[in-house]
């Protein structure tokens, strides 16, 4: 009988892994080192080895293990086919044959890594209770993972939940990551903060903190904490477009909950307001009462959602 499953979160520089069992609880986690080298060739036999090692260590029978759940940084179809991963230099294959090959006929499910965070915050962290959410992860960029009815949204490719790529501002200058310009993920970013403050403090006056040039998305909530007006203002910006841009998705999803997570998000309860006083005067009334969270899981919500994808 099937008693454990793993789930594998692999990164551009390092590939978290994590052992659990059929209830959900994680027995064991380690992290390898990602070689992105010739293509990525060798990512998913280090994996398999990794994970060879780990049954071997713990007297894990391959009879006893359930699948391996895994979330790459790309889009990944429901087959498990992935369409190109510049960060690791894949192109175009099917990820759970070739790794199940690889493990000798384990089943293998993949995900998008940011799906796959949002299914872990789901199950196990701050959407826990809901089956109906969207995640989003505001760090150097603004990703996102949209679940419905417990499922994850993937769409035709798997590029479903691109939150960060909703246009949300005509006439930037600036071109955003993926080509285009205007993207929610230029404004509600930790580097898109940065962006808004110092176009921000360009014309500013007043007395602040803030020093142009040498800021942070963690300088600015810190002087939100410390009631400087500047960093207040600044932040509502952020919290217009975030707000915006989410009401915008809940009017084709209809969540019960929003959960933020992220590098901004360390900041702490005090970013929620900016964002759901923007929020709510503009979405549809059916979405109107949607709430909204901080992730737990932090850096550990990729392996959780990996391992209830084979779950």
């Amino acid at each position: 009988m099937a008693q454990f499953c793993f789930g594998v979160d692999v990164g551009g520089t390092t590939i978290k892994m994590g052992l659990f069992d059929t209830v959900g609880n994680v027995l064991d986690k380690w992290e390898i080192v990602t070689r992105t080298e010739d293509h990525g060739v060798e990512i998913l036999p280090d994996i398999a080895k990794s994970i060879q090692a780990k049954m071997a260590e713990k007297s894990i029978e391959k009879s006893a293990v359930i699948g391996v759940g895994i979330g790459i940084p790309g889009p990944v179809d429901g087959k498990g086919v992935v369409y190109e991963c510049a960060n690791l230099g894949w192109g175009v294959f099917n990820v759970n044959d070739t790794l199940s090959e690889i493990l000798q006929g384990i089943p293998v499910r993949t995900g998008n890594d940011a799906n796959v965070a949002a299914l872990g915050e789901m199950w196990r962290g701050g959407g826990q209770g809901f089956d109906n959410l969207v995640m989003v992860t505001l760090g150097t960029g603004v990703g996102g993972g949209i679940i419905v009815d417990g499922e994850i949204l993937t769409g035709a490719i798997g590029a479903g939940g691109e939150i960060g790529h909703i246009h949300v501002q005509d006439g930037e200058p600036d071109q955003c990551g993926c080509g285009n310009y205007g993207c929610l993920e230029q404004y509600a970013s930790a580097t898109g903060m940065v962006r808004i403050a110092n176009r921000y403090l360009d014309s500013f006056t007043g007395e602040t903190c803030l020093k142009k040039g040498e800021l942070s998305a963690k300088d600015l909530w810190d002087a939100v904490k410390a009631g400087d007006k500047a960093a207040d203002e600044i932040c509502e910006q952020f919290g217009k477009y975030l707000g915006e841009g989410l009401a915008a998705v809940a009017c084709v999803t209809n969540p019960q909950i929003f959960v933020i997570g992220g590098g901004v998000s360390k900041a702490g309860e005090v970013i929620l307001p900016y964002v759901e006083k923007n929020y709510k005067p503009i979405v549809f009334r059916g979405s109107r009462d949607a709430k909204f969270t901080l992730a737990k899981l932090g850096n550990d919500a990729g392996i959780y959602g990996a391992a209830k994808l084979v779950l």
